[in-house]
């Protein structure tokens, strides 16, 4: 069953769960917890407050808003963020889905609290039928393969 759940530490914080803006939406609108202005050339690290939970053959893929892209230059810093479901609630960071945004145009954007930022899509997937990784995740953002 997939879900959002606010993380840890941020109950007293307005966090809004994403949501779907209109009936045909793939994507979850997550939005922005502060105020930040990124200059140009500038990558900042967006808290959202927001942990998912999924199946475990799920992964949330989260992409910058088009809006955001087109008009001011925005993107994420990796390009497509991958959230695993061994993500969720882990102990380094109970599984806080925060978005790493880069400015590349030559002008200051400002990001205001509770704006949309981006848009996580869930996607079911398949693995081979040797799969045989059996290694427990133990830490947060970028723990895997250490």
């Amino acid at each position: 069953m997939r879900q959002f759940f606010v993380c840890k530490g941020f109950e007293h914080m307005n966090v809004t769960l994403p949501k779907r803006s209109t009936k045909f939406s793939a994507g979850y609108d997550f939005r922005s917890l502060e105020n930040y202005i990124l200059k140009p050339g500038e990558a900042h690290i967006f808290k959202t407050g927001v942990k998912a939970k999924m199946n475990e053959d799920d992964v949330l893929l989260i992409f910058i808003r088009s809006s955001l892209a087109i008009k001011y230059g925005l993107s994420l810093s990796n390009s497509v963020a991958v959230i695993d479901a061994d993500y969720f609630s882990n102990p380094a960071n109970d599984g806080h889905i925060m978005i790493a945004i880069r400015n590349n145009s030559l002008t200051p954007v400002e990001i205001k609290v509770s704006d949309k930022i981006a848009q996580g899509i869930f996607v079911n997937y398949e693995r081979t039928e040797d799969d045989s990784c059996l290694q427990r995740r133990t830490g947060g953002t970028g723990s895997t393969g250490r």
